[in-house]
């Protein structure tokens, strides 16, 4: 982490004092925490618990955030067969996930649920598996199992390792006088990866609610899928929760019972396995956080996750107010009329709420007749005259396309200019139906701008998105959408 920040700072990717590592003690930080601050946390559910509290948290009504350790569950599928690809799936994933960084990961599997049918092959694929798992220098390419944290968290995986023996028993591992590969002697710090079995795991506690954070999982028996989901809901809430099944019907099941008390659930076959992050690794644009024990709290997301750290507040004001406080068209704001055509100016030169009123066209039968033709949409509400009486339209009507084309037609400026291209169409609606005989009309208008940084050798340009609103000769809307456009910039 020391040297992640180090060479951040170096090449100045974030802004000066935006990030302070601390290693050790804090002191009164939090003492010093105002209402416009924010904490999020990762560690332990009683140190979250503990933090949460804090006096000058709770009299500022400090946001908090976090995302605690949780009792993490893998299910195998009530379907799956020892031969099918999905077991060994299973049977690696478990592995793995108690193995990578000694098991201190807040996503490690903690709890491995299993058809009671397949609890021997299960316990004798991973023993067979974790045997061998060699400890030592993880220097070594052969060593998979490196030291904790610490000789205290060593100690404290011991314990709890023993009152989760009070429910469960020890079927592979927990001999601490381990052989380490590339090291002389073991300084306290390593644990050996541990396997328990709990066979009566509805009527147990301690399974469900004791994390050892460690190389430490616990193995235990479903008699259906009702059962497995309630096994999985006893963690009382978890980070991420994972389901080995080629049955969509079966993931379906599990994901709709369990899915509230999990942040994330990720369902592996032989289909996705080849691309999958993994049980223990969430993509930038998941949520990873999860209800209850694990925090009630989210990271990531993709854009959502920095609104944990942004003050959302309410503005209320007419149109054109909001229109110049947000940089933003509203409807009903105030516009901006001009003789030169909009797709005449530059990026620059356009103003938020500038508005182009276009000239009036008549629709027809043969422009719907002629769309029809060039498009192929002979849809009946557009040719067949009499299905077209029969139903919600009581008429023949233009397609819906054929009218945003014809305003494409009437708002667009034919000439060169700074306009570049037509970079993508938002929110389109069709309001009301368009039957031959109306006559539309088009208004354009400036809604928002988006400067794009420069690209190589492209000319310097912006997007400005565009509202666009069809209307017919009563006044009424037709349709209504957004517009992107890439216009370039006089300045670079």
């Amino acid at each position: 982490n020391e040297g992640c920040r180090r060479r951040n700072h170096r090449i100045g990717l974030l802004p000066e004092g935006a990030i302070q590592l601390v290693c050790g003690s804090v002191g009164d930080l939090l003492d010093q925490l105002s209402e416009q601050d924010v904490v999020t946390f990762t560690g332990s559910a009683n140190t979250g618990q503990a933090l949460k509290n804090h006096p000058t948290l709770l009299a500022n009504s400090v946001p908090f955030t976090m995302e605690a350790d949780s009792l993490n569950c893998a299910i195998l599928g009530e379907s799956v067969n020892e031969e099918d690809p999905e077991f060994q799936l299973f049977v690696k994933e478990v592995v793995r996930e108690m193995t990578a960084k000694a098991g201190q990961k807040c996503t490690a599997i903690r709890r491995i649920i299993v058809p009671q049918t397949l609890i021997e092959k299960v316990s004798e694929a991973l023993k067979s598996r974790l045997a061998k798992i060699i400890p030592g220098d993880p220097a070594l390419e052969q060593v998979r199992l490196g030291a904790l944290v610490s000789a205290d968290q060593a100690r404290d995986v011991g314990a709890k390792v023993e009152m989760l023996c009070e429910e469960a028993t020890i079927i592979a591992g927990g001999d601490r006088n381990m052989t380490l590969a590339g090291l002389t002697h073991n300084s306290g710090a390593f644990y050996p990866a541990t396997l328990l079995r709990c066979d009566q795991p509805l009527t147990s506690s301690a399974v469900h609610s004791v994390e050892a954070f460690g190389p430490v999982a616990t193995l235990m028996p479903y008699h259906s899928l009702d059962e497995a989901v309630e096994l999985a809901r006893m963690g009382k809430g978890s980070l991420v929760g994972s389901i080995f099944t080629a049955d969509d019907q079966e993931a379906r099941a599990m994901v709709l019972g369990a899915g509230a008390w999990h942040g994330r659930m990720l369902i592996i076959n032989n289909d996705c396995a080849g691309e999958s992050t993994g049980h223990g690794a969430p993509l930038a644009n998941l949520i990873h956080g999860g209800p209850g024990r694990a925090g009630g709290g989210e990271e990531l997301g993709g854009a959502r996750a920095i609104k944990h750290y942004m003050q959302r507040t309410a503005i209320q004001g007419s149109p054109t107010t909001m229109m110049a406080i947000t940089r933003e068209y509203h409807r009903g704001a105030k516009e901006i009329h001009d003789d030169v055509h909009p797709f005449k100016k530059y990026f620059e030169a356009l103003q938020i709420g500038e508005t182009l009123v276009t000239h009036r066209r008549t629709v027809t039968e043969a422009d719907i007749v002629n769309f029809g033709c060039v498009s192929g949409d002979h849809f009946y509400a557009h040719f067949d005259e009499i299905a077209a009486k029969d139903s919600f339209f009581g008429q023949r009507v233009a397609h819906g396309y054929f009218v945003i084309s014809a305003a494409a037609g009437m708002f667009v400026h034919p000439a060169p200019g700074p306009v570049i291209a037509n970079y993508g169409l938002e929110n389109l609606r069709f309001v009301e139906p368009v039957p031959a005989g109306t006559t539309i009309q088009c208004k354009l208008t400036v809604k928002r701008k988006i400067k794009k940084a420069q690209r190589g050798d492209e000319k310097p340009n912006g997007v400005v998105v565009w509202a666009v609103e069809v209307t017919n000769q009563n006044g009424g809307a037709v349709a209504v959408y957004d517009i992107l456009t890439l216009v370039e910039r006089l300045e670079a």
